[in-house]
């Protein structure tokens, strides 16, 4: 009955993921993200692999955070493992915001004429430090 029960769970579970991948993959796909980074770091060539890493990226996170499995990988290793990721998300958003058009209709809306620059180095960097503040302070969370 036990093997049963755990049987049933892992085909939920897969099923599950397996729905919210696609759409995860889909999102990515549809609003042209890998496309649009691909064309702003002129490696066009390279879009195959760019796709291939996020779906191999995707699926090992997912065995991992289902799994859960210690890895002794250092500080060193977890610090460029972080950076990656955040670097991951932080193109991902700027990606995206970028395919929107948020920034040109935020820079009509609010009048920047000049200093776009500083503009998103702030947001980046406000980005940054509150993730900080919430990774590293304990007992710190956003409002």
């Amino acid at each position: 009955m036990m093997l049963l029960k755990h049987a049933a769970l892992a085909i939920i579970g897969f099923g599950s993921g397996l729905v919210i991948s696609g759409a995860v993959f889909a999102l990515i796909t549809a609003i042209g993200v890998v496309t649009r980074l691909a064309q702003k770091t002129r490696t066009e060539k390279y879009i195959k692999i760019y796709e291939e890493c996020i779906i191999l990226g995707g699926v090992l996170a997912s065995v991992l955070g289902f799994l859960q499995p210690y890895i002794p990988i250092g500080k060193v290793a977890a610090v460029v493992f972080s950076l990656l990721v955040g670097m991951f998300y932080g193109c991902f958003a700027v990606s995206l915001a970028e395919v929107l058009d948020v920034f040109p209709i935020m820079t009509r809306r609010i009048r920047i004429q000049r200093g776009m620059f500083w503009f998103m180095l702030a947001l980046a960097l406000g980005k940054m430090f509150g993730s900080i503040l919430y990774f590293f302070v304990p007992g710190y969370y956003y409002f």
